[in-house]
């Protein structure tokens, strides 16, 4: 007992004494006081200063901003009929670190995907953090894909253009990419009007990258609006059709028509070949999307010469029944000469429209001033853009007045010299269907009253009207557009290409512009063939027959009641065409 208790004392006095004096008391506990002061404004500064960054930066890991696609809006005819509408498919994606699927899950994936394992490998292998395996996936497929339960597989809702017309208004709509969003035609010119806005939601995800809850809803999609164009359809599908008829049998490089409303100006049909479908995207070729009837320009020839002469009668210059002397077919200005491909003595005005002849109009052309003569051409609308509503039109080419020299100003009259596109001039055509105004062409449906512009008097178009007509008759250059049980009015065109400064020896455009029925004008047609090479080239014997065909056909379909009494057509054998050229 007493052994244990001086252990215990000897122990005690073993122990060292914490010796805690005043002053170091107070340097610890100061110290221990500022490190909890420290750690007390870290903490605020965490919490009120960096709050705001840190918490984003935390939601980073956890949150994503989905975006909703807004639904574009769809593309009809006048009647409503679609041309181009929206249909929801699905893009398949994957995070490439997250790519771990199996031999056979490759395999299967391939055969959904209508490719092969090589393919997908390499995308994948091209790609760097992210890459879409495929876009535009039908969503039965899309289905099937992701039942094979592949690591890293997802998917998301997208909508892809179709157009249920094809190649019929490819030109005309152009097309949109793999976003939906227009790159051609009047996808891109009305991008705004049928886009819409995308909206977005915002989500929560998962460590594999999936999306487990939705926290808000962070904005609402604006849906695209529908856009209702001028066209017919069933018109478009005529136009298209004889067209290419047309093109493929006079072995032409190209061709363009228009049907245009005469009374209001809506384009009705409007074709070019040759043409692509944009629904075969693997098929584009930049040859085939172009709009060549208002994008590429030519000189019009003969068809042009009805605005000379009616600006002509107009000014008071000459009347119908004034008598010209065409010189025997060939005329000198200065060092030049025009020629006629006919020869002719006297002829009065309307037999110079009837006839074409080229010395007639240029010299009814030089008994105005170059001013009164441009002006007259420049309110026609020659030389600046329709506006009918598609991007890239081209305005043509018609030189200022005061740069004329008199075979400038000569030639020009008959339509060389001066370039316009073909719905340009079929639009300046409306002038002598209504009352001396010209319509703006539109590729939109109207509502509402048409504004016009006056450029001759109704007088004036009354007596174009009819010398017109006469044109299209038996002894003039356009008696191949005659139509049966309706009286047709209008004028042909053959005209050499521009080329290397001067004009090719075989290369032609031939043309025709004319409108029906004469009584009540209801269409304007006008077509151009480029550079026909099957024998045959002149706008009488390449080119009318075209407008014969389409507009008698489009007359039947829209009943339009017969202004012609019944008769049989007196068309002119071969070789007894009048024939033109410029």
């Amino acid at each position: 007992m007493n052994f244990d208790a001086g252990l215990l004392s000897s122990r005690r006095k073993q122990t060292p004494k914490l010796d805690l004096s005043p002053v170091r008391a107070l340097v610890v506990f100061s110290l221990l006081g500022a490190l909890f002061l420290v750690l007390i404004g870290k903490a605020l500064y965490l919490q009120w200063v960096r709050g705001d960054f840190l918490q984003t930066q935390g939601a980073a890991r956890y949150v994503r901003d989905v975006e909703i696609p807004a639904h574009r809006g769809k593309i009809t005819d006048r009647f409503g009929e679609p041309l181009a509408i929206s249909t929801p498919v699905k893009s398949l994606w994957t995070f490439t670190e997250k790519w771990n699927p199996t031999d056979e899950q490759m395999k299967a994936l391939a055969k959904v995907l209508d490719t092969n394992q090589r393919a997908l490998k390499k995308k994948i292998d091209a790609a760097g953090d992210f890459v879409y395996l495929a876009k535009g996936v039908p969503p039965e497929a899309a289905e099937h894909a992701l039942a094979l339960k592949i690591p890293g597989l997802y998917d998301e809702s997208v909508y892809r253009r179709y157009y249920p017309a094809g190649e019929l208004t490819s030109q005309i709509l152009g097309f949109t990419d793999s976003g939906d969003v227009g790159q051609e035609g009047l996808e891109l010119a009305r991008q705004d009007w049928l886009g819409g806005k995308p909206g977005s939601r915002r989500v929560i995800i998962n460590r594999k990258g999936e999306a487990v809850e939705d926290v808000a809803r962070v904005q609402t999609p604006q849906e695209g609006r529908d856009l209702a164009l001028s066209l017919d359809l069933r018109l478009q599908y005529l136009a298209q059709t004889e067209l290419q008829i047309a093109v493929i049998e006079n072995k032409a490089k190209a061709g363009s028509l228009v049907i245009l409303d005469a009374q209001t100006g809506e384009v009705l049909a409007l074709a070019n070949w040759p043409t692509y479908n944009p629904n075969r995207r693997d098929e584009f070729v930049p040859a085939k999307m172009r709009n060549r009837a208002l994008i590429d320009v030519f000189e019009p020839g003969s068809t042009f010469k009805p605005f000379t002469i009616a600006i002509a009668l107009d000014s008071g210059r000459v009347k119908p029944t004034t008598v010209m002397d065409t010189s025997g077919g060939q005329w000198t200005i200065g060092k030049n000469t025009i020629h006629d491909d006919h020869v002719s003595g006297n002829l009065t005005v309307e037999q110079v429209l009837q006839r074409s002849s080229n010395i007639g109009t240029a010299k009814i052309a030089l008994m105005m001033s170059p001013e009164k003569m441009w002006q007259g051409l420049s309110s026609a609308g020659f030389g600046m853009p329709v506006n009918a509503g598609f991007p890239g039109e081209s305005a043509g080419r018609l030189r200022p007045a005061k740069s004329w020299l008199p075979i400038e100003q000569a030639t020009i009259s008959y339509g060389q010299g001066v370039s316009v596109n073909l719905l340009q001039l079929a639009r300046g055509y409306t002038i002598f269907t209504g009352n001396g105004e010209l319509k703006p062409a539109s590729l939109y449906r109207l509502s509402g009253d048409v504004v016009s512009k006056p450029v001759v008097s109704a007088a004036t178009a009354m007596e174009m009207r009819r010398m017109l007509e006469m044109a299209a008759l038996p002894g003039g250059t356009g008696a191949r557009a005659q139509v049966t049980d309706y009286r047709v009015a209008g004028k042909t065109g053959t005209a050499r290409k521009p080329e290397k400064g001067g004009y090719a020896n075989k290369k032609y455009v031939s043309s025709f512009v004319g409108f029906a029925p004469v009584s009540s004008p209801r269409l304007i047609v006008a077509v151009m063939i480029d550079e026909p090479s099957a024998g045959k080239y002149y706008g009488a014997q390449v080119a009318a027959p075209i407008f014969s065909s389409v507009v008698g056909k489009a007359l039947r379909m829209l009943g339009v009641p017969p202004d012609r009494p019944a008769a049989p057509i007196v068309l002119p054998s071969d070789g007894e065409d009048i024939e033109e050229e410029t």
